[in-house]
């Protein structure tokens, strides 16, 4: 990883952020993008000349666009990219849920990481050597009640990926979905609106997977040799398991 270019969307907080940190610490020149610019900062000066903030926001589609068209040589060419952003946001049945809601989960977690597979994809298979990382979720695999557009955005990610795979056959470029369980970030917070109570008791009475876990995941994805890909990574906590079928009985 040493001097390579690693961008990483979602970058001041998390996953995302531990995810820089790893990178960085081996040697790579890592792209930090996010919106809140006082964390990239923070990570510059922690990693000088080894960390570049950039600050947008990545559903904003003209933000976007200038500033990755703004970027120089090197931070231009990455030969890694983690698309990290993402989130969810509300718990409702879908039949009391906000059209807000889903759309802000489908403009995050789907078109926003379509669109920067699609900035960097083109560069990588002209280079022959690329590796893209994409976060999905095990949401995307075993549903649960009030999670339907989130896993759905989660489940077009694993497909995504494996359908990039296809495409890319023949050409040294990578693509791996890292699909993690419950992980301690702040996504329970900006789930329930900023409500830390209601956060906690997500995590309450076991032992959460940390944004450094991950980060340590997609760096060993990304650390193989080149001839290697990780097809699909689902990583959970030793006391979170898949959920098993559930009925509802009419007591009457």
């Amino acid at each position: 990883m040493h001097d390579e270019v690693v961008w990483v969307t979602g970058a001041s907080a998390g996953i995302g952020q531990a995810t820089v940190r790893r990178f960085a610490a081996a040697g790579a020149k890592v792209l930090a993008m996010a919106r809140r610019e006082p964390r990239l900062h923070e990570l510059e000066s922690e990693f000088p000349g080894r960390v570049k903030g950039l600050v947008f926001d990545v559903t904003d589609e003209s933000g976007r666009e200038a500033a990755l068209n703004a970027l120089p040589s090197p931070w231009s060419e990455p030969a890694v990219l983690v698309n990290n952003a993402g989130a969810a946001f509300g718990l409702e049945l879908a039949q009391e849920a906000k059209w807000k809601d889903w759309q802000q989960m489908i403009d995050l977690n789907v078109t926003s990481l379509v669109f920067m597979t699609h900035a960097v994809l083109p560069g990588m298979a002209a280079r022959n050597r690329g590796h893209l990382i994409n976060l999905g979720s095990v949401a995307g695999t075993y549903p649960y009640k009030g999670g339907q557009v989130y896993g759905a955005s989660k489940a077009f990610v694993e497909q995504f990926s494996l359908g990039l795979r296809c495409d890319l056959l023949g050409k040294q470029v990578r693509v791996t979905s890292v699909e993690p369980g419950a992980v301690q970030t702040e996504f329970a917070q900006v789930r329930f609106g900023g409500d830390k109570d209601k956060a906690a008791q997500v995590y309450k009475g076991f032992q959460p997977l940390t944004p450094a876990d991950i980060a340590e995941t997609v760096f060993w994805c990304a650390s193989l040799p080149g001839h290697v890909n990780i097809n699909r990574l689902e990583v959970m906590p030793v006391m979170q398991a898949p959920a098993g079928f559930v009925w509802h009985r009419d007591d009457s």
